[in-house]
């Protein structure tokens, strides 16, 4: 198999993986949105780990794409306009800055410490990517009052109340894969114990 038909199969694999993974949600408070999954970013995280900033975004922008598809439902009933946003914010965006994940794979030697670096960034970009839309698209549209300091502070504890657990569970799993495999070789082969 050469390199290029590699990358796509795995990121295609990696893609369905962590679209399966967002299925599997366990219970809480949300229900505008949000969840905290198993592990679903992680796969996307790995992506722009092994294969660089733009091609992790660019596989995050699919995987948001699948996730719009999923959950299409949440758009209905709203005006065009907070659709679009909507769109924008919360699945494009917040999904393809996931590929931030690679920022610091030739930066850090250490592959634990360049995947976590990465990954805790790119989910601090999806949660603010969350909070913008909740804070400037949705309270606004929903309240109808205008840009108020309760909108914003209601977008920042919704969104983080499903997004930090997020953040520990795809940086611990991170932390166990990588000190289990070696993403920066073309075949991510399994270590052996030392």
């Amino acid at each position: 198999m050469n390199d290029k038909t590699r990358k796509l199969t795995e990121t295609a694999l990696l893609i369905a993986l962590g679209t399966i993974l967002s299925l599997i949600q366990f219970p809480g408070p949300w229900v505008n949105g949000g969840s905290i999954t198993l592990c679903s970013m992680l796969p996307i995280c790995i992506i722009g780990y092994r294969y660089g900033v733009r091609w992790g975004i660019l596989g995050g922008v699919v995987y948001g794409l699948l996730q719009l598809l999923l959950g299409v439902n949440a758009l209905r009933g709203i005006s065009l306009a907070t659709v679009v946003l909507s769109v924008l914010l919360d699945y494009l965006l917040a999904f393809g800055v996931l590929g931030f994940s690679g920022l610091f794979r030739r930066k850090i030697q250490n592959q634990s410490a360049a995947f976590m670096a990465g990954a805790g960034i790119a989910i601090v970009l999806r949660f603010l990517c969350h909070f913008i839309s909740g804070a400037f698209v949705w309270d606004t549209i929903l309240a109808d009052t205008g840009l108020n300091w309760a909108g914003i502070l209601y977008s920042f504890n919704y969104n983080g109340s499903y997004m930090l657990p997020e953040l520990v569970i795809t940086l611990v799993a991170g932390a166990i894969l990588c000190r289990v495999f070696d993403f920066s070789k073309p075949n991510p082969i399994r270590r052996r114990a030392k």
